[in-house]
């Protein structure tokens, strides 16, 4: 087994607080094709979607539902649907579309196969959200042994203004040096340590986020990034290998040296697969173990 040091990084050497980075930019706009009822036809032709082949390259074409998908995506990356929102009906989108209603519905089952929408029997279709309880476990997979899983509660050990280290400035598609928020905290389900955490956020995106606030904010820590830095977690790309906790690692989790733990690194992507969240995670498998569903 590898030592849990090498995947969680020693941040005691960390420059802090030397970054002032500027305001973040807003999301691009919806498509006109997206804003408006009075769309024609065109906005969702197969080549509109794609950028001019090569000179020897053969055209591209997406399916006629792809591309309505793309452009309601749009619409929620822009806010044009906030976060637990209803959207329109399908009759309403096929109207402002141009399309079949099969077409729009195609479209919706994929985004809520993604979980960018949820369907409610009887209420229609709305944004999904990270206030959502069952939202709690999309990214969170350790779960008990025995007992309901449930959502652990945090300590945090340090939150500050760091450079981003090369690693994570590659994982995170930045420019070595720039400004990154970095938190470690130990989560505890039922009073027992149970995860050591480092987690990096793009400074831009992040700015003003605190200690304080962390502390004070009580919901998952997605919820509080969606509501207040405008920033939703859509997928994770995650590796997974088996360590020996550390000295550090021992000591925050009340465990013997050399003691076998879960060792987790993700990345987490908001629209536009963009990176927005790099997370190193020990976990401790006494009483917990992984889950994840195969399909």
């Amino acid at each position: 087994m590898n030592s849990a040091s090498s995947n969680l990084t020693n941040n005691a050497t960390a420059a802090s607080g030397a970054v002032s980075p500027t305001a973040g930019t807003p999301a691009t706009p919806v498509a006109a094709a997206a804003s408006t009822a009075s769309a024609p036809v065109a906005s969702v032709n197969a080549t509109a979607a794609v950028p001019a082949p090569a000179a020897n390259a053969s055209p591209t074409f997406s399916p006629l539902y792809q591309q309505i998908k793309a452009l309601i995506t749009q619409s929620l990356q822009s806010g044009e649907w906030k976060p637990g929102e209803l959207i329109p009906s399908e009759v309403e989108l096929a109207g402002r579309f141009k399309v079949s209603q099969g077409t729009v519905r195609k479209a919706i089952d994929e985004l809520a196969a993604e979980n960018l929408v949820m369907r409610r029997q009887g209420k229609g279709t709305f944004v999904s959200t990270h206030h959502e309880a069952r939202a709690h476990f999309r990214f969170l997979r350790l779960v008990p042994d025995e007992g309901v899983p449930h959502y652990p509660e945090s300590k945090f050990i340090e939150v500050k203004r760091v450079r981003a280290p090369a690693d994570v400035a590659r994982l995170m598609d930045l420019k070595s040096g720039d400004a990154v928020i970095f938190i470690k905290r130990v989560q505890y389900f039922d009073g027992v340590p149970t995860i050591v955490e480092e987690l990096w956020l793009p400074g831009l995106i992040f700015k003003g986020l605190t200690a304080e606030r962390l502390v004070e904010y009580k919901g998952p820590m997605y919820g509080l990034f969606e509501t207040e830095f405008g920033t939703r977690m859509i997928r994770a790309s995650e590796q997974i290998r088996a360590v020996c906790a550390d000295a550090g690692a021992a000591q925050l989790l009340n465990i013997d040296l050399g003691t076998p733990l879960l060792s987790s690194e993700r990345v987490s992507f908001t629209y536009g697969d963009k990176p927005v969240e790099l997370r190193r995670g020990l976990y401790l498998t006494s009483r917990h173990h992984y889950q994840n569903e195969l399909s």
